[in-house]
């Protein structure tokens, strides 16, 4: 047996690892299994170059716990290790990575999430992290003199075992006596759940311990005569060695996609719009599926739905960074060996690969979304008000997909039908441009809500875009900056004659000191810090008193509920216009009255069902309404 001491001059690595490689202490199950894929992965390699001739037999990483004895046992059949390599990897070349690590972040609180245990070699070492002692039992796969297999020990001080055992079978065992402060990792539950997390597709079979399942019995038959469905005990297997994604997308079908999906979603019951296969191998390699999910339109978004992949090795669900932010929104698996498996997040906004990569992602997005809407507009059409937001979102956030987007983003009106921005700049040129030339772009936010507003622009032959997701008043700013001479407004935002100033005005029934006796009327009636009553010369079929809100001061106050930027609006009171219009015949009748009670009963009628019509009226003053409704009709 062989005895000796780490070579670390600093000082004992060991509370280093424990404290700062990782906050979270789970990673090592993931950088064991790692180390043991590429162990059986290098087999194979040699295999096929003829350089191991041996058969390969199974090759299946076993994961198994030992509750009375307190361990977790990590165990492959790849190469193996002599001694001298044992010497080589795990007590010479790990710690040379731990010096230089200690001398560049001792001491710096970046450490903690640095997370680069991979990048210095450390990944076996992460098991400290949870045991009080590892050992390590070996059989290289090499034949002749120095090849016994050796057993390895650690309690976790720098002084080490080396001893040779008698092991029969080629391979590496990673014994972990865990600790007591970790005693989690001994509990079958939490272990399957990191396995299911961490290994899922990675390409070598991970098996832990047996599950039950049924199957047809090859010699039991049911009263029908088939095979009886009978209870049997199999090796559970954790992962799918071939995931969708590394398979060529020429032989896949719609089916293999949503069967995949829900392997990946498996509590999600809606199936995806449509998805992008994404296959690169320069000059970078990148390979992925990217889902579009159904957005719901309260905006409750979840950001963790794409699983970023190195080698099949799960690295992150969180990839802010990695891809332009829009795109969180959607759902899948991108897996690239380029993108570091253990670093920081600024390192990666840094990266220059990770650049060359999220600006890949967004053009294979926008070339999918050109592409559905080329070669078949019906059915991207039906899925617009599903991927709006997400486009929208795109749109304002990166100029660059706006350039492509600009090309296949939809315009909706109250009629149902759908416009790229040049057709429907075609469609209301003639009709909805103000005596400025500047196009007015008139839209609701809600077509119940503002259904008579909508009416009333119909009736002059206006067309009004729907425009009500969270996103919206931040895509108008944004459209305003883009297109020429154009101007969006709600289509509530003023009196219908008023949304698009055109030389021509009706003149007023009413005379000057009729209007300013109203006015006087009217401003009694309401609170006058919140109502502004102005009169309108409308037509005589338009209705007697409307509330309106200024365009700017209400977009404004919409965009700070959603933020970016305008939160100060979001504390300042709702201002409104009231609106009378003297051609109706009601506001002439008002005019004419004389007795003081019943010309304020009308007028507080006339201003409660414009309150009603814009949702209002609420509490005691909508009872009062109510009330005197029922009194006016007796």
């Amino acid at each position: 047996m062989q005895t000796g001491k780490i070579n670390v001059q600093t000082e004992n690595i060991f509370p280093i690892i424990k404290k700062f490689l990782y906050s979270d202490h789970e990673i090592f199950l993931r950088e064991l299994i790692s180390n043991a894929v590429d162990a059986t992965t290098k087999l194979k390699t040699l295999a096929s170059m003829g350089k191991f001739q041996d058969d390969l037999g199974d090759t299946t990483i076993e994961v198994s716990i030992d509750s009375k004895k307190k361990t977790l046992t990590v165990k492959d059949h790849g190469i193996g290790m002599t001694a001298d390599e044992v010497e080589k990897y795990i007590n010479q070349i790990a710690f040379s990575g731990a010096e230089e690590f200690l001398k560049k972040y001792k001491g710096k609180t970046e450490v903690e999430q640095s997370g680069l245990i991979g990048h210095f070699g450390l990944g076996f070492y992460s098991s400290f992290m949870v045991a009080d002692k590892v050992e390590i039992r070996t059989k290289t796969y090499k034949k002749g003199a120095g090849t016994k297999a050796v057993r390895w020990e650690c309690d976790g001080s720098p002084e080490y075992k080396l001893e040779e055992i008698e092991k029969t079978d080629r391979g590496t065992e990673i014994v972990l006596h865990v600790s007591g402060d970790s005693k989690e990792f001994l509990e079958e539950y939490r272990i399957l759940e990191l396995l299911k997390k961490y290994c899922k597709f990675l390409p070598i079979p991970i098996r832990f311990g047996n599950e039950k399942t049924w199957e047809p019995s090859e010699t039991e038959k049911d009263d029908k005569g088939e095979p009886k469905q009978v209870e049997v005990e199999k090796p559970r297997i954790i992962n799918n060695t071939n995931p969708l994604w590394k398979q060529m997308p020429s032989g896949l079908t719609d089916e293999d996609y949503k069967k995949f999906y829900r392997e990946l979603y498996p509590n999600t019951f809606e199936e995806p719009l449509f998805n992008i296969h994404l296959n690169v191998d320069y000059p970078f390699n990148l390979t992925g599926i990217l889902f579009f999910p159904k957005v719901k339109r309260n905006y409750e978004i979840q950001r963790d739905k794409i699983q970023l992949y190195c080698n099949q090795v799960f690295v992150t669900d969180s990839v802010e960074g990695i891809v332009p932010d829009f795109l969180t929104l959607l759902h899948g698996v991108l897996d690239s060996p380029d993108i570091p498996l253990n670093v920081s997040r600024s390192y990666l906004q840094s990266d220059q690969n990770v650049k060359k990569i999220s600006g890949h992602i967004m053009k294979k997005v926008a070339d999918r979304l050109e592409e559905i809407f080329k070669n078949n507009r019906e059915e991207f059409e039906k899925k617009w008000d599903d991927i709006k937001i997400f486009i929208e979102y795109g749109m304002i956030s990166e100029p660059k997909f706006y350039e492509r987007a600009e090309k296949f983003t939809l315009l909706k009106d109250t009629e149902g039908k759908y416009f790229t921005f040049e057709e429907y700049r075609k469609h209301i040129k003639a009709t909805q441009t103000d005596k400025e030339k500047n196009l007015i772009y008139l839209y609701t936010t809600n077509i119940e809500e503002q259904h008579s507003f909508i009416n009333a622009a119909k009736s002059r032959g206006y067309s009004v875009l729907v425009m009500d997701t969270p996103l919206d008043g931040h895509f108008i700013n944004a459209l305003e900056q883009k297109f020429e001479k154009s101007q969006f407004t709600r289509v509530d935002a003023d009196v219908v004659d008023k949304l698009i100033k055109k030389e021509e005005q009706l003149p007023s029934k009413l005379t000057e000191d009729q209007q300013k006796e109203l006015t006087t009327v009217f401003e009694g009636l309401v609170e006058k810090s919140k109502f502004h009553v102005v009169f309108e010369s409308l037509s005589e079929s338009d209705l007697p008193v409307l509330i309106t809100q200024p365009e700017f001061m209400r977009r404004m106050k919409d965009m700070s509920a959603m933020g970016g930027g305008y939160d100060f609006m979001g504390s300042m009171p709702d201002n409104y216009n009231l609106v009378v219009n003297p051609n109706h015949r009601l506001v002439g009748r008002l005019a004419e009255t004389s007795e003081e009670e019943s010309r304020n009963k009308l007028a507080k009628q006339l201003i409660d069902l414009a309150l009603l019509s814009q949702n209002l009226l609420k509490g005691s003053e909508l009872t009062s309404f109510i009330q005197r409704s029922v009194d006016i009709i007796q």
